[in-house]
């Protein structure tokens, strides 16, 4: 399955500047910066000082974007560092609308807009969706658009209008059980936007690897490498019961040695189909992947740092 939609087999800024031999192309830009968001609410202004502050460690090349709400844009200009890189991906939770804000804000701050995370209002349908988008984005910037895939009935057409022009979000849990979705369910969304040639990322409940039950809440988490299993599965001829399956898996030895049995092609082709996912801690999931073998740990031991 050959995925041809926009922006499909780039690689992230910061997946370019991967440490040889400690961050590989498997993971490279895999972790959204989300740490503003709950369950983190890291303080934006720690928030933004901890993400320049990376850019020149040694796992920099795990990291993607800062995630920050529209909301956040009027507060960040004195918290930036200009002689550090900040690339930013914006989230609207009120829709298209919000987006020439987001321009013109952006447009006064020493930041690249890489990307932008849009939510598709509650009781509006793809086609008036599609249209309120189009002309939101007419005159902006050159950038990737998510456009969060809702979780009723209009997902099939929502994902019909993404083919060729946009990308996929995928939230995959939250503060309460419903807001999990089964994997059965997972893997046909990722099916659907797979077989389109429409890349997407994750993101909420990823707060591990590997599938797990959270022990405060009881609820069940996806892991974010089991999605990525998923993902090559089925773009490799895996139905989505093997998808399924893959979501559902637990055991770190299987999971990491398939990620390791992964060759360049079929790494290429995953990670151009899911870009990455949002975390609101970048120092847990390196610390799981260097526990995996995933990532080769630093010889000075800096993977809390």
């Amino acid at each position: 399955m050959d995925l041809v939609g926009p922006g499909a087999g780039r690689m992230s800024a910061a997946a370019k500047i991967t440490a040889a031999g400690t961050v590989p192309a498997v993971v490279a830009g895999l972790c959204d910066d989300a740490a503003v968001f709950p369950p983190g609410l890291v303080p934006l202004p720690e928030a933004v000082r901890a993400h320049q502050g990376r850019h020149d460690r040694w796992y920099a090349g795990l990291v993607g974007p800062l995630v920050l709400a529209k909301a956040a844009l009027p507060r960040l200009g004195p918290l930036v560092q200009p002689d550090l890189p900040l690339r930013l991906s914006v989230t609207l939770p009120g829709g298209p609308a919000g987006l020439p804000g987001v321009f013109g804000a952006v447009a006064t701050l020493p930041v690249e807009l890489s990307s932008v995370e849009v939510v598709v209002p509650e009781g509006m349908g793809a086609i008036e969706f599609s249209e309120r988008l189009a002309d939101a984005l007419a005159g902006g910037p050159e950038l990737d658009v998510y456009v969060e895939v809702p979780r009723d009935a209009r997902r099939a057409e929502i994902i019909d209008g993404l083919q060729g022009r946009y990308r996929a979000k995928f939230r995959t849990g939250g503060v309460r059980a419903e807001l999990y979705p089964s994997v059965e369910e997972l893997a046909a969304s990722i099916n659907a936007v797979l077989r389109a040639g429409i890349p997407f990322k994750a993101t909420a409940g990823l707060h591990h690897a590997l599938r797990n039950t959270d022990p405060e809440t009881g609820f069940v988490q996806h892991g974010f490498l089991n999605l990525l299993l998923a993902t090559e599965a089925l773009l490799t001829g895996g139905s989505e019961a093997d998808a399924a399956a893959l979501l559902a898996e637990r055991d770190g030895a299987t999971v990491a040695a398939r990620i390791r049995a992964m060759d360049g092609l079929a790494v290429r082709h995953a990670r151009a189909a899911f870009t990455s996912f949002g975390t609101c801690s970048v120092t847990e999931p390196l610390a799981e992947l260097i526990d995996l073998g995933i990532i080769i740990d630093h010889p000075e031991g800096e993977a809390s740092q």
